[in-house]
């Protein structure tokens, strides 16, 4: 039987353009190859649960457009239930705006559109099935109000919760209140940072970040460090893990696709350490391909990968 996942979060319609470099303000560039693809931090960690063996309900809002309907379309065709996903009629689907250079870093400008009328309404119309859930994931491209009620309702119902705490905006902070009902934290490094109170990540032990950040009553801290791996935190200490070795063509996602790896991993039963590696490999499939949801791994290609257990 496939673990129950229920992601709440956003939904995008992603404009991707590759390019050698990131314009500076009020420069022009000739970019080269263009995706269009469904995107959203919510929409990606759904599909990445998806393909790797979750069984995934998505709860979310877009516009009641042709983007929204497209949207719909394909999270159902990636196997996932949109019974809880809205059509606000009064706010159009979210767009971002991806340029990726030759580097495979990128820039994003996100125009969040319905991501924005995520509501308490709509976590609470979900209710049924996050009890029934393993765990719940959310992010912070919806309003607060949004995520408190989601993590609020998992932690009510002895369902795990998963927080990948992206973006972090200097008017959002994460209050203790809320981190101690967070049982799985995914910040990458900058997130971290932000979470106790830096302005940057540089010069930062992250043995030391973590164990602050589960201080503050998170019992288990994931960091992700980019192409130098994850380090993880619980109560038996904290160790790092590599990256796989790849060449990135864009990161757009990998963040995503490791959290919904991770969720999965740890649904499925695996330990810490082995949900981890499961993430890393997935997410470094993932940075070898153009776009966020075209990128993300089918389970049979993660287990070609994926060393011996």
């Amino acid at each position: 039987m496939k673990p129950k996942l229920v992601v709440i979060g956003s939904s995008n319609r992603d404009l991707v353009v590759k390019t050698e470099r990131i314009p500076a303000p009020g420069e022009t560039v000739i970019g080269g190859a263009f995706v269009s693809a469904p995107g959203g931090k919510g929409g990606n960690q759904a599909v990445a649960a998806s393909r790797l063996g979750a069984e995934v309900w998505f709860v979310g809002c877009v516009g009641n457009d042709a983007l929204g309907s497209v949207l719909a379309e394909e999270m159902a065709e990636a196997g996932i239930h949109v019974d809880f996903l809205h059509f606000d009629p009064d706010a159009p689907t979210g767009v971002a705006l991806i340029g990726v250079d030759a580097r495979g870093q990128n820039a994003i400008i996100v125009a969040p559109g319905a991501n924005h009328r995520v509501s308490r309404a709509d976590v609470e119309a979900a209710r049924e099935i996050i009890v029934e859930a393993y765990a719940v994931i959310v992010q912070l491209e919806i309003p607060m109000e949004a995520v408190e009620a989601a993590i609020d309702a998992a932690s009510a119902a002895g369902t795990k919760v998963v927080l990948n705490p992206a973006p972090m905006r200097g008017d959002r902070a994460l209050p203790d209140s809320l981190l101690r009902k967070v049982d799985i934290l995914t910040p990458n490094e900058h997130e971290a940072a932000q979470i106790l109170g830096h302005h940057s990540p540089e010069g930062l032990h992250w043995e030391e970040v973590a164990e602050q950040i589960r201080a503050k009553g998170v019992d288990t801290v994931v960091i992700t460090l980019g192409d130098a791996g994850c380090l993880l935190a619980d109560s038996t200490g904290s160790r790092r893990l590599p990256s796989m070795p790849v060449t990135a063509i864009d990161t757009t996602a990998a963040g995503d696709c490791f959290t919904g790896a991770l969720a999965v991993g740890l649904a499925e039963g695996k330990s810490l350490d082995a949900a981890a590696i499961f993430a890393t490999h997935a997410a470094g499939i993932s940075v070898t391909r153009l776009g966020a949801e075209p990128s993300l791994p089918t389970r049979g290609e993660l287990d070609e990968l994926l060393p011996p257990a």
